[in-house]
């Protein structure tokens, strides 16, 4: 298949449509918190009850934010450590084909992402730039967009769900959360078999289209044909230059520090086992230890970190105004309304196909995983308890619709595109084609599934 076939045609054009005419990422954000106002307005409250609902409400995310910043950081600094440096220039020798590569990255994409978002997009991306650098011909805007995949299929059904480790973490539900749906251990969302079999099958699928979609060698455009010129990763650090700097330089320190945690990790899983400990605190703190270790060095490990900070702005500065809109919903009528709304516009046997369109056109306006659930959830769990659905299943409709619009909307695209120097025409182009394919198998799969998990009251502590 080449760049003649009229999917990856379309795909482009759609691509470039979105580029000229999409807004920022934060823009989605205000204009989310302009909506809610407005529709709260409609619904007969009053202007006053709502700033203060949402004012009150602007900080309420702060332990959120800061743990999804941290999966960002954590998924850098681990990426970018020598070891794994070595390991890409290692694993970048496996393909010897376009096809194969474009192949090869997409596997290596989703696998990462089951472990990291964070991790897939970092890693992937170094992959790329090592690959293109032994195969110059691969068409680089194909190869890029199969490094997107981990965002764009799989990485919600993993161990990075924003969704079910908000819904693992007690700390990070919302109270007027927590009366809707309880805690959900990992055990009743990612770790579900159904779950599994969801992930499998976007993952054999997402591979045949990265690998029949890429162009031939001769229609190709690559990496020099976009002017982007190779640079591999600086994992050096500048030497040390004065005696008081020796510290900074030891490889004393991060062994100590992490053997110091390490107990206190044992201690959790063996309190609460792997499922139940695998939260979004003990997620982070994993991770961390791990580019202490994989870094040597205080310098070099916070070279990394310095590197990874802009890569978290967007969710810094956007959960706040997620948790405004969060306020004006879950403490005014909006949330009652739109959760008789879902209940009346749905049935038992309708409910999961309508979450998942929900969640799939809610991503395009709130362009993140964690910070969409918490809008969203109120209502849709509600009307999960209604229907008498599945509540962890419920999670998992959610998190496999919520990556489509990843597949469109360039916010989790910024970190890679940083990397490999493409705008989002050369990733979404390749990326509307797996979309084509993934909506339907989500929708289907999603309502077939919900009827073999029988219903349970939510688990309040």
């Amino acid at each position: 298949m080449s760049t003649r076939n009229p999917f990856v045609r379309a795909g482009i054009w759609l691509a470039e449509m979105a580029e000229r005419w999409f807004p920022d990422a934060f823009v989605f954000a205000l204009v989310g918190v302009i909506v809610t106002f407005l529709g709260g307005l409609l619904l007969g409250e009053t202007p006053v009850a709502l700033a203060k609902a949402g004012g009150a409400s602007f900080w309420d995310l702060v332990p959120f934010t800061m743990q999804m910043a941290m999966v960002i950081v954590g998924g850098f600094v681990v990426a970018s450590s020598p070891v794994m440096a070595k390991l890409i220039r290692h694993l970048a020798k496996v393909p010897k084909t376009s096809k194969g590569a474009v192949a090869y990255v997409a596997a290596i994409a989703m696998l990462t992402s089951l472990l990291s978002w964070g991790l897939s997009l970092i890693f992937t991306g170094l992959l790329v730039r090592e690959i293109c650098r032994l195969l110059p011909k691969v068409d680089y805007r194909a190869i890029s967009a199969a490094a997107y995949l981990g965002l764009g299929s799989v990485w919600a059904f993993g161990l990075s769900s924003s969704a079910a480790l908000l819904q693992a973490t007690p700390s990070s539900i919302p109270p007027a959360l927590m009366k809707v749906t309880g805690v959900i251990p990992l055990q009743d969302t990612i770790f579900l078999w159904q779950s599994i079999l969801c992930c499998v099958v976007l993952f054999v699928v997402s591979i045949a289209i990265a690998y029949h979609s890429c162009p031939p060698d001769e229609q190709a455009k690559t990496q020099a044909d976009l002017g982007i010129e190779y640079k591999p990763l600086e994992t050096q650090t500048e030497p040390r230059q004065t005696p008081g700097e020796w510290l900074d330089y030891s490889r004393i320190l991060p062994i100590a520090v992490v053997l110091i945690c390490l107990p206190y990790l044992a201690d959790i899983l063996k309190e609460k086992g792997l499922m139940h400990a695998l939260d979004l605190n003990t997620f982070n703190l994993i991770f961390i230890l791990a580019g202490l270790l994989l870094h040597g060095t205080p310098r070099s490990f916070m070279k990394a970190v310095s590197a990874s900070v802009p890569a978290t702005s967007g969710v810094l500065i956007q959960f706040p105004f997620y948790a405004v809109i969060f306020g004006m919903i879950s403490k005014t009528s909006i949330g009652h309304f739109l959760g008789e709304l879902c209940v009346n516009l749905s049935t038992r046997d309708t409910f999961p196909m309508l979450v998942a369109a929900y969640s799939a056109v809610l991503g395009m306006l709130v362009p993140s995983g964690g910070g969409k659930w918490i809008i969203e959830a109120p209502y849709v769990m509600a009307a999960a308890n209604a229907h008498e659905v599945h509540l962890g299943w419920t999670v998992q409709i959610y998190n496999a619709a919520e990556a489509l619009p990843n597949l469109l909307n360039p916010f989790w695209m910024l970190p890679l595109m940083g990397i490999l120097s493409v705008r989002t025409r050369e990733l979404a182009g390749f990326s509307i084609l797996q979309l084509l394919v993934h909506t339907p198998i989500i929708f289907l799969m999603t309502w077939a599934l919900s009827y073999t998990l029988p219903y349970a009251p939510p688990v309040i502590p």
